[in-house]
């Protein structure tokens, strides 16, 4: 008779949120190729799936443990690097003749960013997003308190590194990069203090329920 080693079992809460992670990280690219007007200030779209990106190990690390969303964090470079690779493959593979050319043309130019591109973001990403991860868990006394105060401090200080990185990587040379880090950090920094740690408090109340549920 062969033996069947066990499954490892994995809660609710995590599943669903690694999930949910997984599909963040692959469309905060493409999300960034728009900018959005908030107010005064243009911001490219992708901030709101990182944003998410933040909350959600945020989340992992307030119901599992920072190891937990620190694993998260780097499991989370598999669809990342996967995405950008595929993208790649297929930017490089020749197009179809009957495939209109407006729509080639659209295509390359919203997939085809520049090395320094890619190579700015795998970088922010994994920095910040460990920071994050870090001052959040930091902060905690592992008595569940203040984790509204937590959240938005440990997010803003996370999304001023990621500016100041994948900025500097992408495009310093290109351009003048002042004003376009200070209206990034604006942005993130406001969104951090007043989005994210309401996201957080909703995912942390939702892992519990599914949490809760299988244990009854």
């Amino acid at each position: 008779m062969t033996n069947i080693p066990a499954l490892r079992a994995i809660s609710p809460s995590l599943f669903a949120l690694s999930i949910f992670y997984g599909g963040m990280v692959c469309i905060a690219g493409v999300l960034g190729n728009k900018q959005v007007a908030l107010g005064p200030l243009a911001v490219e779209a992708g901030i709101f799936a990182f944003l998410l990106l933040v909350a959600t190990s945020s989340a992992v690390a307030e119901l599992h443990g920072r190891e937990t969303a620190n694993r998260l964090v780097m499991w989370g470079f598999v669809p990342l690097v996967m995405s950008v690779l595929l993208s790649l493959i297929v930017l490089a593979l020749p197009a179809a003749k009957d495939m209109a050319t407006e729509r080639l043309a659209a295509f390359t130019m919203i997939m085809g960013s520049t090395p320094r591109i890619w190579l700015g973001g795998v970088t922010a990403y994994g920095v910040s997003t460990l920071l994050n991860v870090a001052i959040f868990s930091r902060l905690s006394k592992g008595d569940g308190k203040l984790l509204y105060v937590r959240s938005a401090i440990a997010s803003a200080a996370s999304q001023v590194v990621d500016t100041l990185i994948f900025i500097t990587i992408a495009f310093y040379g290109v351009f003048p990069i002042g004003e376009l880090l200070l209206g990034q950090m604006l942005a993130k920094v406001a969104l951090s203090a007043i989005l994210v740690p309401l996201v957080i408090l909703l995912l942390v109340r939702i892992g519990r329920q599914l949490d809760s549920t299988k244990a009854d």
